[in-house]
């Protein structure tokens, strides 16, 4: 008896940049009804799932992916009703939806990183993010020598409210972007519940942004080099791919196995070599990972063969399919 493989093995998935895909009402945005006005387009293209990029609520400092709400909708883009609406619509026409996740930091416009400021050192509600004291004779130095992808120190120091310089706060991306603790089981208890808010919603399925950076080294070790590190590159580093984020995987795949229909987890993970790539989709933990590596080839046959051939081996050692990755925003 032939065991019908789950649906996300062999999709077509189409990234769709919801802020300039389709303007329902007129304001030059992007948003939700416009989406659903253009499924009999995305049907024509033949593909199989949309994935949109972060329709939460959001200052939009690095194009929504600094999230201040992450069980809400955007005002410009619609209401919760109107995503309940789209997904409906997806599935009528054999339509999948993805929606984005954005685990590794918040806006520090959420509700969660604001409490933080107005609270003291060591409280539960900086507990939530990853604040240290600084070194030096004043704590007037950084905690480590992490630099941001963006560029510039991984950490800001906080001013309190009488002007005086106080603890620092950690962020990988931009410093409106505070990382989350994901040592907090405030933290990890509050992502399994957007989980399943969304699921229970009816997706189809998430992309985890910077999958591989939740968890960071114990004890917040300095770096080896004080380098800059790029979006594309996988350098061994103490806030990247650390054991722990398998933990936390682990505990999400049971979740998404506990709805039907075969939801689909997908990692951006930018580690090498490919069996670490694979880790992330062993059994149990993810479905599948992003395959940067055949995207960052150079349009050269035997570098995309030899890229092919890395990741179907690499891939192949926990049955996951590779993930062609043509484009990314």
């Amino acid at each position: 008896m032939t065991v019908a493989q789950p649906w996300w093995r062999s999709a077509v998935t189409y990234q769709l940049y919801i802020r300039s895909f389709a303007d329902s009402n007129g304001d030059g945005i992007g948003d939700i009804q416009g989406i659903t006005s253009r499924i009999p387009y995305l049907k024509s293209l033949g593909i199989d799932a949309i994935w949109v990029t972060p329709w939460y609520p959001s200052p939009r400092i690095d194009n929504g992916y600094d999230v201040m709400n992450f069980m809400e909708i955007a005002p410009e883009y619609g209401q919760l009703e109107d995503a309940k609406r789209l997904i409906d619509a997806l599935h009528s026409a054999n339509l999948k939806l993805i929606v984005d996740i954005v685990p590794n930091h918040s806006s520090d416009q959420h509700e969660w990183f604001q409490e933080a400021l107005r609270s003291e050192p060591n409280s539960p509600a900086r507990d939530r993010y990853l604040f240290r004291d600084g070194k030096g004779m004043s704590g007037e130095l950084p905690p480590n020598n992490w630099e941001s992808i963006f560029g510039g120190p991984a950490w800001t120091r906080v001013i309190d409210s009488d002007g005086f310089p106080e603890q620092w706060y950690c962020h990988i991306f931009a410093p409106e972007q505070p990382d989350f603790n994901w040592e907090s089981s405030t933290v990890r208890n509050h992502f399994e519940d957007v989980l399943r808010f969304w699921l229970d919603m009816g997706v189809d399925g998430f992309r985890i942004d910077v999958a591989h950076g939740l968890i960071k080294a114990f004890g917040l070790p300095d770096a080896p080099t004080q380098e800059r590190l790029g979006m594309l590159e996988s350098r061994a580093f103490p806030f990247w791919d650390q054991e722990g984020v398998h933990d936390i995987y682990r505990r999400w795949r049971n979740i998404t196995d506990s709805y039907p229909g075969d939801k689909v987890t997908v990692a951006e993970a930018w580690v090498n070599p490919p069996s670490r790539v694979a880790r992330y989709a062993r059994p149990g933990e993810l479905c599948t990972v992003f395959n940067f590596d055949f995207m960052s080839c150079r349009w050269n046959a035997q570098e995309l063969r030899e890229s092919i051939d890395r990741s179907i081996d690499g891939l192949a050692e926990v049955g996951a399919p590779a993930t062609w990755v043509l484009n990314n925003h």
